[in-house]
């Protein structure tokens, strides 16, 4: 009988904690299963053994369902990268697995994490290794190829449409005419962008205009089409993402932070305060009411905003995904498939995390409207069920209550 590990890597989601519950109360549950382990930060915790046993912590319904309904990442995440031939890392990673005699190992995160697993599973077969390894998906950003949508995209999605109404509220409390423009996160991919759209529900007019990256961005087109709006709207609502191009490939804010991750990607951040300032110095004299907000990290921690829908494909998926290692499978991700919009349903597949890794999934172009400024019914229609679906949140003297880890009970293998 062998033991399970599992690690969290990537940005954080509302909803990874979600597939982290899923993956233990099945792997807890299972007779093939001896002791399930969790690695500290990710491969970066893992190559320094910092090793905890979660089966000794985890143990009621209430401790599963505080998980469940706990923000970003109860392990800790990093953004290490493999080498992409084996070294002596890998090795290293072989060697910790046999000593905590692991034979089951799961990594939760985007892209670059299901690129991780891919090369550990395929290393591990040319080394003769029984290491079953499988990748649970998750990304507020939506972007990864073969499954329909990722857990943690739908609450992301949910509390920015829930954030561009409120903002739409606010800005529509003066008649002094006035341009909001609310960045959103996004990269390459403007699906959480394009989220926005949901705010229009219950009479809303906003956002006015949204920008994709997918989409090249003219700064002078975007100055005509809010001035458009302002001749018809007092207050004109603009939602964009924190990666939009001009025609050159150059991001608009080229100044950006000048930082890059793990995995060679720039920080971005800043282009709402480049919009704005385009309008004030371009439209009504510079004495238009103009308005840059940010909300960064809070699109991806705002589990009051969950949607119940997300939280429980999140722990499906990691459910199946033992389910599938047990099965003899590896080297697969689990992904989700729709099978109808009303009534929505969906199925999970095995997906090979080959097929997955270093690849990009953007929003097509047929569901951006032609002058690039708005989203088509086809994607509101993908989105309405995404958001769907009330969640339970603890409380504790009036703040939410949040699952923590002991992180400092560490296993060692004279232990097991």
């Amino acid at each position: 009988m062998h033991n399970m590990l599992i690690a969290q890597s990537g940005g954080p989601s509302p909803a990874i904690n979600a597939s982290l519950a899923g993956a233990l109360a099945r792997a807890m549950a299972s007779d093939e299963i001896n002791r399930v382990f969790g690695a500290l930060n990710g491969l970066e915790g893992l190559l320094k053994r910092q090793i905890i046993d979660l089966g000794a912590q985890i143990e009621t319904v209430k401790d599963f369902d505080l998980l469940t309904h706990t923000p970003a990442m109860a392990l800790g995440s990093c953004r290490f990268k493999l080498p992409r031939q084996a070294n002596d890392i890998y090795h290293q990673v072989l060697q910790i697995f046999k000593d905590y005699q692991v034979g089951y190992f799961f990594y939760i995160g985007g892209n670059d994490s299901m690129d991780t697993a891919d090369r550990l599973s395929a290393f591990f077969k040319a080394q003769g290794a029984d290491i079953k390894c499988i990748g649970i998906p998750k990304t507020v950003d939506n972007d990864l190829v073969h499954t329909d949508h990722t857990p943690g995209f739908g609450s992301a999605a949910r509390f920015v449409a829930a954030s561009f109404s409120e903002i739409m509220i606010d800005s529509s409390v003066y008649a002094t005419p006035s341009v909001t423009i609310v960045e959103v996160m996004g990269r390459n991919a403007g699906w959480l962008t394009a989220s926005s759209v949901l705010a229009r529900a219950h009479g809303f007019t906003g956002p006015h205009l949204i920008y994709l990256p997918e989409v090249p961005f003219d700064p002078a087109a975007f100055l005509k089409k809010v001035d458009e709006k302002l001749a018809c709207e007092t207050n004109v609502l603009v939602a964009v993402s924190e990666g939009v191009r001009l025609a050159d490939g150059s991001y608009v804010n080229k100044a950006g932070t000048g930082k890059v991750d793990g995995f060679g990607h720039r920080a971005l951040g800043g282009v709402a305060a480049v919009l704005e300032a385009m309008v004030c110095d371009n439209l009504h004299g510079g004495k238009l009411k103009t308005r840059s907000v940010e909300p960064s990290v809070l699109q991806r921690v705002g589990m009051h905003l969950a949607s119940g829908t997300d939280l429980d494909e999140a722990r499906q998926v990691g459910a199946v995904a033992v389910d599938a290692a047990l099965a003899g499978h590896t080297g697969m991700m689990v992904g989700i498939q729709r099978v109808s919009n009303n009534p929505y349903l969906v199925r999970t597949e095995l997906v090979p995390l080959s097929a997955v890794a270093n690849h990009e999934r953007t929003v097509p172009l047929s569901w951006i409207c032609d002058d690039g400024t708005n989203v088509t019914e086809e994607m509101v229609q993908y989105l309405r069920p995404l958001f769907r679906g009330e969640t339970h949140m603890f409380f504790e003297d009036g703040l939410p209550h949040f699952f923590k880890l002991d992180k400092t009970r560490l296993v060692q293998p004279q232990d097991l």
